[in-house]
């Protein structure tokens, strides 16, 4: 069983959309698991269903009002660097409407329900393939995946949203008397998942550099403190999850086939910038068929 894996990552997702092009379109490979955290949650169906330019053409042209119904943060540039800080009339209005969260992303929501149609989800259900979303619990603190043979259409796509509610920033949801945020606070590269179900060989997108490059600067204001101290609580949840993938899949004797960003994308990935995101889509293509070129035609690097 082969599974495609994508990690969470925000407005970088558009690179895994364009590996995952790539791996699906040109090298051929044929999945019968798809497994992804936050942005990965966004782009595993249409993948599942073999419609990339669909996917494609909402990750070009998707901005900060398609994710956002109240915006917690302004954006600003300052020297050509984007520059975040809060919106403080936003997050004041969300707290005067009895919200927990600085802001609120259901247009994101919206979005997701209008660009998975109920036939599609029907089509996806009678296919033999698995897509499987991931969700942190915060209530019984664990980690949950949902599986699309296990939902109605009405709650896939909500656990879609779900997996993809980076909180406090955006939407914090009740469901069965549990909250429920983005999938990437507990597994943001979901391997093991993929290992449970049985895959033997899998291929995982991580919206990361494989080495650390970033020495961030000094934070300016309360917001980057936040932003700052989430990135890094995220990115040591991200190689806990690739050790223990490795780990899992030596004892199961199964192979991983890693495709990490090869540079630094951006520093926040809450910014939806169209032109960047549609870049690193090309960018996604291009890296995937080059690691290919570079080892064969047919089998990327093998890293087990």
């Amino acid at each position: 069983m082969r599974a495609l894996v994508i990690s969470g990552g925000g407005s970088k997702g558009a690179f895994a959309g364009g590996v995952a092009q790539f791996l699906i379109q040109e090298a051929k490979h044929e999945y019968d698991l798809f497994v992804g955290t936050s942005t990965g949650s966004l782009l595993i169906s249409h993948l599942a269903l073999n419609k990339l330019d669909k996917i494609k053409e909402i990750y070009s042209s998707v901005n900060q009002k398609s994710i956002f119904n109240n915006c917690p943060f302004v954006i600003k540039k300052k020297h050509g660097i984007d520059i975040i800080a809060i919106n403080h009339w936003n997050v004041v209005k969300n707290f005067l409407r009895g919200k927990k969260t600085f802001g609120e992303s259901e247009n994101l929501r919206h979005l997701i329900r209008d660009s998975i149609t109920i036939d599609e989800f029907n089509e996806l259900k009678e296919s033999n393939k698995d897509v499987i979303v991931t969700v942190s619990n915060l209530s019984l603190n664990q980690v949950e995946y949902k599986s699309i043979n296990d939902c109605t259409y009405e709650e896939f796509c909500d656990w879609i949203w779900i997996s993809s509610n980076y909180a406090p920033f955006m939407s914090l949801v009740k469901r069965n008397g549990c909250e429920y945020a983005d999938g990437g606070l507990g597994s943001l590269v979901p391997i093991e998942e993929a290992l449970k179900m049985g895959a033997t060989e899998v291929d995982v997108v991580v919206l990361h550099t494989e080495v650390n490059y970033l020495n961030r600067l000094p934070v300016r204001n309360p917001f980057e403190l936040m932003t700052t101290i989430f990135g890094f609580m995220l990115d040591r949840i991200e190689n806990q999850n690739i050790r223990i993938g490795k780990l899992v899949a030596n004892q199961k004797d199964a192979i991983i086939n890693f495709y990490y960003t090869p540079t630094i994308l951006t520093t926040n990935s809450l910014i939806f910038d169209k032109e960047r995101m549609t870049l690193w889509w090309k960018r996604g293509y291009l890296y995937a068929k080059n690691k290919n070129e570079e080892t064969s035609p047919i089998e990327p690097e093998k890293q087990e």
